[in-house]
């Protein structure tokens, strides 16, 4: 079929034609969104999942869902390198000058300029030609302590809010990158903000390793945020998110083409994807059958490889990569510790950086203490493909 017509998108954070298996997650979000916006009370939202499972996509819609209830939204993502300062500042000054930038604009909202001027200062980062032309506010957000000088500034942002009658979401992409102090201060100032009832909201998309970085912070952070699980869709959104967008181009899947694409793709939505589009470009017409489906199999796993796992692998250290080689030659799922280091051939306490490294870097996290998991679906398989054979140890 037609390629130009090709409803399929598999693509990082792209949106799928059909975001099939996702209401309950979306209707906590406008839930929570909806009663901050009221000045009740409501936990701020951090989506937790593996990659491929739509986190991205699930946060954009977020966005959407606050614009559309007349939030001001910084969308930002974290990622390696860089501190939370540096994600929050250029997000929140453009925020601002929207809210103060105008002919309504009052006090609140210049001195949550100047509370912010004042936090630039207090943390030691070069902010080259990022400039505010306004002097700081002294005591507030000024402290070098970053607890309390970001909580300083998300108050002095509620409060601007207030005075414009709207509300502020800060959506966070790729938390499991935060370290502990940035996460424990994104949850004292998250506390602060509800203690006062400020229309404020953080709605965040993290690997599952954001869980025990939650743990290791403050105790209440369960009652500040919800962390909804999201994952591999049920088999009935599986098939609709593969057959509503070849309907509505009039075409249709044979019911024994559905069920290989879903058992190959085990439910996960970006894979759902990257098969939708293969099939598509090979099948002659409706409708799609089985033997297009094993035809689009060998280039949806070349494509994979290519696009999706190698990135990710060529990250890795030979030793992380080893690491990750014998954890895949253990089957898919949470291994214990002690297996992999058994596959490997040396001690357990002698993998404990290895293992540190990776989850650092996003690529395992510990389901249980002592158990290993990758947190991209179907890695295993790609690890035997990558490294055939035995010469790997």
């Amino acid at each position: 079929m037609d390629p130009r017509d090709n409803p399929y998108v598999p693509g990082a954070g792209t949106p799928p034609p059909q975001l099939a298996g996702r209401h309950e997650v979306l209707e906590r979000a406008e839930v929570a969104l909806t009663r901050i916006q009221r000045r009740r009370p409501s936990k701020s939202l951090i989506v937790v999942g593996l990659r491929g499972v739509g986190k991205t996509v699930l946060l954009v819609r977020f966005q959407r869902q606050a614009e559309a209830l007349g939030y001001q939204v910084a969308l930002i993502e974290a990622h390696e390198g860089k501190r939370l300062p540096e994600l929050v500042v250029p997000a929140l000054r453009k925020l601002l000058l929207n809210l103060s930038i105008t002919a309504a604009a009052g006090d609140k909202g210049r001195r949550a300029l100047r509370v912010l001027r004042s936090f630039m200062g207090s943390v030691k980062i070069s902010w080259n030609d990022l400039e505010l032309g306004i002097d700081p506010l002294p005591g507030l957000a000024d402290n070098q302590d970053l607890e309390q000088d970001l909580a300083d500034l998300f108050v002095a942002v509620g409060e601007a809010a207030i005075e414009r009658q709207t509300a502020v979401a800060l959506c966070i992409d790729e938390m499991q990158y935060l370290n502990e102090t940035e996460f424990s201060a994104l949850i004292m100032a998250a506390h602060k903000v509800a203690q006062l009832n400020l229309p404020l909201v953080i709605v965040g998309a993290a690997l599952p390793q954001v869980l025990a970085l939650a743990g290791q912070s403050k105790s209440y952070a369960e009652r500040l945020f919800d962390y909804p699980p999201v994952g591999r869709l049920a088999d009935v959104d599986a098939r609709l998110a593969l057959s509503q967008p070849a309907e509505d181009a009039d075409i249709r899947y044979e019911p024994a083409a559905l069920d290989r694409i879903v058992a190959v793709t085990r439910g996960y939505p970006y894979f759902l994807q990257q098969w939708g589009y293969e099939v598509w470009n090979i099948a002659s017409g409706s409708p799609i059958t089985l033997s297009d489906v094993e035809v689009a199999n060998t280039k949806a796993i070349a494509a994979l490889d290519e696009n999706f796992f190698r990135v990710r692998f060529e990250r890795c250290t030979p030793s992380e990569r080893r690491y990750m080689r014998a954890l895949a030659d253990l089957g898919e799922g949470a291994k214990k510790s002690g297996d992999v280091a058994e596959r490997l051939g040396v001690k357990v306490t002698s993998i404990g950086p290895t293992r540190a490294k990776l989850i650092a870097k996003g690529m395992v996290y510990g389901p249980q203490h002592g158990e290993t998991a990758f947190t991209v679906p179907l890695f295993d398989e790609y690890m035997r493909r990558v490294m055939p054979g035995d010469d790997w140890r």
